[in-house]
C-alpha cells in the first residue's frame, strides 16, 4: 500500500589491528538479550515529499467514432450529438517506490459500463473497467528511471464515444553519475566562496552544486567529501539542502586543532545549492570535494555488498606487501574480483583505513588513468588509525589508485561495500535526516552505552520491499577503549528476534570507523539490509561506547 494511502487511512582492531595487547573477548550477548529497534516507516520516508502529477478532467479530449448512417437516421438528434455528455477523465499520479507509480483515474460518466486503457509511456499497457462515475487505482513499475507520459482512454462502447487524458510522471528514485574527484569549496583560498575566509560560528557556507562545472541543473543529491580544518574549538558540521530547515543531525564532528574529513550524501535544494553549517563556537575552514551526483534519470544504480577486503598493505592483499611510501601511490583491481562484476562498473563504494602512519598526511583515492587530484579522502596524524567512506569512479581498466600525501610511509586497508553500474537497479531516495539511534538519550529505545563485543540490531525495511540499503552517519562517543564499529546485515528476521528464535550473528571483521579511548568519531555508512531488512551495529572493542546513528536516505530496486 502506498504512503499516501497509509497516511490517509490513519588502529584499532578494525582492519584486524589491535593497539592494545591482549585477547579479544567473546561476544557477551546472545539472541535472548540482544537490544534492537524496528523502523519500518523508513521504507516510506523517501516518498513523503515527492510530487503529485495531475491532469484535471477539464483537459479531457472527447472522441467519437462516426455513427453508421442507418443508426443516425433512427436516433434522436440530441442523442447523436451528445451521447454520454458528462464523460470525462482526470488523472493523479504519484510515486509508491523509487521506480513505481500509482495512477488514480477519476472517471465521470453516466451509469454505464466503461473500458479503460492505460498506456504507461514505456511501451507497457494495461486495461481496467468502470461503471459510471468511479475512481480506479492502477500501479506500474518502470524498469528505468525517467519521465514518462501516461495516457488514459475511457471508452463508452454503447454511446460509441471515448475521452482521453494524459499526464507526465517522473519516477522518484535517483541514479548516480560519477564526477571528479573535484574540489568545489576551499575557504582557505576562496575556491567556491565569495572570498578566502573561515566560516563563522553558527553560520553556513553556501555551496553551488547544480550548474557548477559540468554538473547539470536539477540534481537531487550530491556526494561530497567534506573536510573541516583550522579548528580552535570543538563542534560539528551539518550538510543540508538549501531551502530546508537545518536538521539536528551532524555529518562531521571535530575538536580543537583537528583536521577531519567525512563523506556526505546530501540532498540539493531546488536552486542547486547545499549548505554546510558550522556548529562550533569558533570559525573554521571547510573543504568540499565532489565525487558524483544523483539525478532522476537513468544512469548507474547501486548494488550493496557485504564488506570485503580488497587491499591490506600489511599482508600484501591487493598490492605489494609493505607500507605505502610517502608521496607514493599504487593501483588495485576492483572489477572482476569478489562479487564485483567484470564490466559495467562506473564507481565503487569503499571504506578506506590508514594505520601506522609515520607522519601527518592524507590519502587520495582516484580512478586509474588520471593524475592524482588535489582532493583528499582520509586525513591522518602520526600514529593514527582512521577510516573514511569513499565513493570513487573506476578507471576504464577497472582499477583505482591510492596516493599517500604524507611525507612518510603508512599502511592502507580498503574494504569494498558496494558498486554502481547501469545494470544495478538500486536507485537512491534521499529524505529528511532522522536520528535513528542515540544511546545517550533516555528516550531512545536502546538507551545506555553499547557494551564491548555487543551489538544493536535494527529492522529497517520489510523483506520484499525492494529496499537494499541505507545511507547513514554513525558516530561513536564516550569511548572507554580503543576499537572499531562494524556495520553488517543480520541473518535473522525480526520475527525470529521477537520469538526468541534468533541465532547469534557472526561478529564482522571489517571496520566502518576506528577510534581510540575518549575520542568522538563519525563516518558515513552505506549499509546493506541483506535479505532480512535488519542491520547490526557492533562495538568491536573491550569497553563501552555510546552510538549515534542518523539516516539520510535509502536505495530501492523496484
Amino acid at each position: 500500500m502506498s504512503y499516501r494511502r497509509l497516511a490517509a487511512s490513519a588502529a584499532v582492531f578494525a582492519a584486524g589491528i589491535s593497539l592494545i595487547p591482549g585477547m579479544a573477548h567473546a561476544a557477551g550477548t546472545d539472541s535472548g538479550d540482544a537490544r534492537g529497534i524496528s523502523k519500518p516507516d523508513l521504507a516510506q520516508a523517501g516518498l513523503k515529499n515527492t510530487a503529485t502529477f495531475s491532469s484535471p478532467a477539464a483537459r479531457s479530449i472527447r472522441q467519437g467514432a462516426p455513427t453508421p448512417k442507418s443508426k443516425l437516421a433512427a436516433a434522436p438528434l440530441a442523442e447523436t450529438a451528445a451521447a454520454n455528455p458528462t464523460l470525462a477523465v482526470g488523472l493523479d499520479a504519484f510515486a509508491t517506490s523509487a521506480h513505481a507509480i500509482e495512477l488514480d483515474t477519476s472517471v465521470t460518466s453516466a451509469a454505464t459500463p466503461l473500458d479503460i486503457a492505460i498506456a504507461w509511456g514505456d511501451g507497457a499497457t494495461t486495461t481496467a473497467s468502470a461503471a459510471g462515475t468511479q475512481l480506479v487505482a492502477s500501479e506500474h513499475t518502470y524498469a528505468e528511471l525517467g519521465t514518462y507520459t501516461v495516457k488514459v482512454t475511457v471508452t463508452d462502447k454503447a454511446a460509441n464515444t471515448s475521452v482521453t487524458n494524459e499526464v507526465a510522471f517522473t519516477t522518484a528514485g535517483s541514479d548516480y553519475t560519477p564526477y571528479g574527484p573535484t574540489r568545489l569549496l576551499d575557504t582557505r583560498n576562496g575556491t567556491g566562496a565569495a572570498k578566502a575566509a573561515k566560516v563563522a560560528p553558527y553560520s553556513s557556507a553556501h555551496l553551488k552544486i547544480g550548474g557548477n562545472g559540468s554538473i547539470p541543473a536539477g540534481v537531487t543529491a550530491v556526494v561530497l567529501n567534506v573536510t573541516v580544518t583550522g579548528t580552535t574549538s570543538g563542534g560539528h558540521v551539518t550538510a543540508f539542502a538549501d531551502g530546508d530547515d537545518k536538521p539536528s543531525t551532524s555529518n562531521v564532528n571535530f575538536v580543537p586543532g583537528q583536521t577531519v574529513p567525512n563523506l556526505v550524501i546530501v540532498p540539493v535544494g531546488p536552486n542547486g545549492y547545499v549548505n554546510l553549517y558550522n556548529g562550533g563556537w569558533e570559525p573554521v575552514d571547510l573543504i568540499a570535494d565532489v565525487t558524483g551526483y544523483f539525478t532522476q534519470t537513468a544512469s548507474s544504480g547501486y548494488t550493496p555488498l557485504a564488506p570485503q577486503r580488497f587491499v591490506d598493505t600489511r599482508t600484501g592483499t591487493g598490492t605489494a606487501k609493505g607500507q605505502l611510501a610517502g608521496y607514493g601511490s599504487f593501483g588495485t583491481q576492483i572489477t572482476g574480483l569478489g562479487k564485483v562484476p567484470a564490466s559495467g562498473v562506473t564507481a565503487v563504494a569503499l571504506n578506506v583505513t590508514v594505520t601506522n602512519p609515520r607522519s601527518d598526511g592524507h590519502l587520495t583515492v582516484y580512478p586509474s588513468g588520471q593524475q592524482a587530484p588535489t582532493a583528499s579522502n582520509v586525513n591522518f596524524t602520526t600514529g593514527q588509525t582512521i577510516a573514511n567512506s569513499v565513493i570513487v569512479p573506476v578507471g576504464p581498466d577497472g582499477r583505482i589508485n591510492i596516493r599517500n600525501g604524507g611525507w612518510n610511509p603508512a599502511d592502507v586497508i580498503v574494504d569494498v561495500v558496494g558498486y554502481y553500474s547501469p545494470q544495478s537497479k538500486g536507485s537512491y531516495l534521499p529524505f529528511t535526516p532522522e536520528r535513528m539511534i542515540d544511546t545517550r538519550d533516555p528516550q531512545d529505545r536502546v538507551y545506555g552505552p553499547l557494551a564491548g563485543r555487543d551489538y544493536i540490531y535494527t529492522a529497517m525495511a520489510e523483506p520484499g520491499s525492494g529496499v537494499t540499503g541505507f545511507v547513514l552517519n554513525a558516530t561513536v562517543t564516550n569511548t572507554r577503549d580503543s576499537g572499531f564499529l562494524a556495520v553488517a546485515p543480520d541473518p535473522n528476521t525480526l520475527d525470529e528476534y521477537d520469538n526468541g528464535a534468533a541465532g547469534p550473528p557472526a561478529p564482522p571483521t571489517s571496520s566502518t570507523l576506528n577510534w581510540t579511548t575518549g575520542k568522538t568519531v563519525p563516518n558515513l555508512v552505506q549499509a546493506s539490509t541483506g535479505g532480512t531488512g535488519l542491520v547490526d551495529f557492533w562495538n568491536q572493542s573491550d569497553g563501552n561506547a555510546d552510538l549515534i546513528v542518523d539516516v539520510f536516505g535509502m536505495y530501492q530496486e523496484s
